[in-house]
């Protein structure tokens, strides 16, 4: 990483260490855990008291804000602010690195369609994503810092929970390309309302030049904005359409061709199909795109399928709103497969004070969709439930009551996990988190 070495010296011009001719990069942690020779570690909050112990581990350059006074090296760099120092480093990195930048943002569907992308992109190029979550005003400067020297493009997930969070990132990645996959009701908790969370992401819009910016056209806040349309009416740019759902892939059509993803479900043709236009735009040819679609490396627990026993589970409890819940729900009711469908719903958090509101039109979609039971899970669900008299319906008070249930029903099952993160209903299949 000898160009964030330059950046380095250049930012910290009084430290003479970092002139160094043998001192070495090898990756970027914030993680003490992760450090191996030749880190640059940043210490963050906590992350501080770790600052020994990463100089012991080998570390070539260590940055804080809150290092013991009397821990004196030479290979420590003291700050006001380690993020903010971050961030600006970052954003040094980013002008210094020859690539192009994608950002892409959204309420929904912003992971999945940052995985299609990347493997579409990485068909020609040599392309780098976000990880996991890193997302956010710290997750973002740190994945830019831990771009090769040779990343030819960077695929950046932009998340936010309020106004001037993603104007930050942008400042940031300054990104050439823009993906607003949609608005839904993510966040009502902080923004109130779906017109605020539209102002929030369109923060981003300014940033980019309109033929470089890629929106769900069948959107009623995006239609009107000014970029490449994506979506299902035929007044969009790329129209979606001949969608034919299998348990273990999709075909869709974009502009009459054809094309194949390894997901389930309508709104993830929308995600395939901007993987589509970014790899025209790239310049990549039809073959390359069709390959990259399905070399995809998808995150986990997006509608992830999983056999235990006589249950296939199909893992969708990254997150949750109600705009992916529905979609989650409409997916799941569609396939066609002769096995009991359950569908296990964990609370949708941060909705506001129109929770229950929500809570109570997804339960009605529930009980109206193509499944054979329904159980609920968490306080909101289990409130909720009180207003209904359904032979489908079952409240739930422990994940342990859940798998228990599972045992008892007779047959094959596929079973829908679906709730927001904090639900953590991957448990019932006994996985950890793995992002």
């Amino acid at each position: 990483m000898k160009r964030l070495l330059e950046v380095l010296k250049s930012f910290f011009p009084q430290k003479k260490f970092l002139k160094n001719e043998n001192l070495e990069i090898s990756n970027v942690v914030m993680d003490s855990r992760k450090i191996e020779k030749n880190s640059l570690f940043f210490g963050i909050n906590s992350g501080n008291n770790y600052c020994e112990k990463a100089l012991e581990m080998g570390a070539s350059i260590v940055i804080g804000d809150n290092i013991r006074e009397d821990l004196n090296d030479p290979r420590i760099i003291r700050v006001e602010n380690t993020v903010e120092t971050m961030q600006k480093l970052a954003n040094l990195y980013r002008k210094k690195l020859n690539l192009k930048v994608i950002g892409i943002t959204g309420s929904n569907g912003k992971t999945t369609t940052k995985d299609l992308i990347t493997g579409v992109l990485s068909e020609k190029y040599k392309t780098e994503k976000t990880q996991g979550n890193y997302n956010n005003h710290i997750g973002l400067p740190y994945t830019i810092l831990s771009l090769d020297d040779n990343t030819e493009v960077a695929v950046l997930e932009m998340g936010m929970s309020s106004f001037g969070e993603i104007d930050l990132l942008c400042k940031i990645a300054q990104p050439d390309y823009g993906i607003i996959t949609n608005i839904g009701d993510s966040h009502l908790e902080y923004l109130k309302t779906r017109e605020n969370v539209f102002k929030a992401k369109g923060e981003m819009i300014p940033y980019i030049k309109k033929e470089n910016l890629y929106v769900y056209g069948d959107d009623p806040f995006l239609k009107d904005v000014l970029g490449n349309k994506v979506g299902f009416s035929k007044v969009n740019d790329f129209v979606i359409n001949d969608i034919i759902d299998h348990l273990e892939y999709t075909t869709f059509k974009v502009n009459n061709k054809e094309y194949k993803i390894t997901l389930n479900g309508r709104h993830n043709c929308i995600n395939g199909a901007m993987a589509v236009g970014l790899g025209k735009a790239f310049g990549l040819s039809e073959e390359e795109i069709k390959r990259g679609l399905l070399k995809g490396d998808i995150t986990p627990m997006r509608f992830e399928k999983i056999q235990k026993g006589d249950i296939l589970f199909i893992n969708d409890a990254y997150n949750a709103s109600p705009t992916s819940m529905s979609f989650s729900l409409e997916t799941f009711g569609n396939l066609n497969i002769p096995k009991m469908k359950i569908a296990i719903l964990g609370d949708m958090l941060e909705l506001g004070e129109r929770a229950l509101e929500f809570h109570r039109e997804i339960i009605e979609k529930a009980i109206g969709s193509n499944v054979d039971k329904i159980y609920l899970y968490g306080p909101l669900m289990s409130e909720v439930k009180k207003e209904f008299q359904n032979i489908k319906l079952r409240s739930f008070e422990s994940k342990k009551d859940i798998i228990s249930a599972l045992k008892e029903e007779k047959g094959e099952k596929l079973v829908l996990l679906k709730g927001s993160r904090g639900m953590k209903l991957e448990e019932i299949i006994g996985q950890k988190e793995q992002v």
